[in-house]
């Protein structure tokens, strides 16, 4: 019988956690951690994680707010914007909610945030330092699938673990990140240029599918006893629900789960623990900037 990972509630077990920190903060006469986030456009998924994190922020006790743009907005001005957030002393953290509109450079964007207030562990310097095993802050989704795999207690050391997909965003850090000291996996990237996949994801002890293809990792490629982490939140049509659509994984969850040690759900799975990352970093950001004053 399998372990389902609860994604939901280990972020409100972290969520409680923060909240308890910041309440000491405030008593210590402390400064309260600020996050702000620049959404461009009107993106359905982006506005609805956006306004999750709003109330993640009301939750813990942060002061938080949204910067929001029309579409059409030059990618210069959001630039100009990064420059303000990274010399406002009050901002501790901030993100631009991706995607962007095609004609805004995202690397750019990135680049141009300050790397000590980079909430979503994206910008090179700290993608660098993650890499050589510094203290940086880790992009969001990665950190929340460390968070779950340490919470759950789920073995790592010397186990084999695949990682389907290379993103910047989740395949590539969760590849190092799994392979670093102390967490001590062997680790393979598998992606749309991988022969026989199947063949190698079922000498896998943990699976991390965060390639973005609905259903794609069959029960035929998984092995009895894996730990499956299912990163994939792709909208299909439902005509059964109100809204017309519903959200799948990577992972074709009835079929793979009989098999799996431990999984994670699609919803409820990953996604609360990548909001949840945000203000780990964001608290990190505000102490790390009180004790340097």
């Amino acid at each position: 019988m399998y372990t389902l990972i609860d994604g939901k509630k280990v972020a409100s077990d972290i969520r409680r956690e923060i909240s308890e920190e910041v309440a000491k903060i405030k008593k210590e006469g402390g400064k309260v951690p600020n996050l702000v986030t620049i959404l461009v456009g009107d993106n359905a998924s982006s506005q609805s994680y956006v306004a999750n994190k709003l109330k993640d922020c009301q939750e813990v006790g942060f002061e938080s707010s949204l910067v929001k743009y029309d579409t059409d907005i030059s990618e210069s001005e959001v630039l100009g914007k990064i420059a303000e957030l990274n010399a406002d002393e009050h901002v501790d953290g901030f993100i631009v909610q991706l995607p962007l509109p095609d004609h805004i450079s995202e690397h750019r964007v990135i680049e141009a945030i300050d790397p000590s207030k980079d909430a979503d562990g994206f910008h090179p310097v700290n993608i660098g330092r993650m890499t050589i095993g510094l203290p940086s802050y880790l992009p969001a989704t990665p950190y929340g699938i460390l968070e779950l795999i340490k919470r759950y207690n789920i073995p790592t050391a010397g186990k084999r673990c695949v990682v389907v997909g290379r993103s910047n965003i989740v395949g590539r850090p969760v590849s190092i990140l799994m392979s670093r000291k102390g967490i001590d996996a062997t680790v393979t990237v598998a992606h749309s240029r991988t022969p026989n996949i199947g063949a190698l994801l079922l000498e896998a002890d943990i699976v991390i599918a965060a390639l973005g293809i609905p259903g794609f990792v069959k029960a035929d490629m998984i092995k009895h006893g894996a730990a499956v982490i299912d990163v994939g939140t792709t909208r299909v049509s439902c005509d059964d629900l109100p809204r017309g659509w519903r959200l799948k994984g990577d992972v074709d969850f009835e079929n793979v789960a009989p098999k799996c040690s431990f999984i994670t759900p699609v919803p409820g799975g990953v996604g609360p623990m990548t909001r949840v990352a945000l203000l780990k970093n964001t608290l990190m950001a505000a102490k790390l900037k009180s004790s340097n004053r």
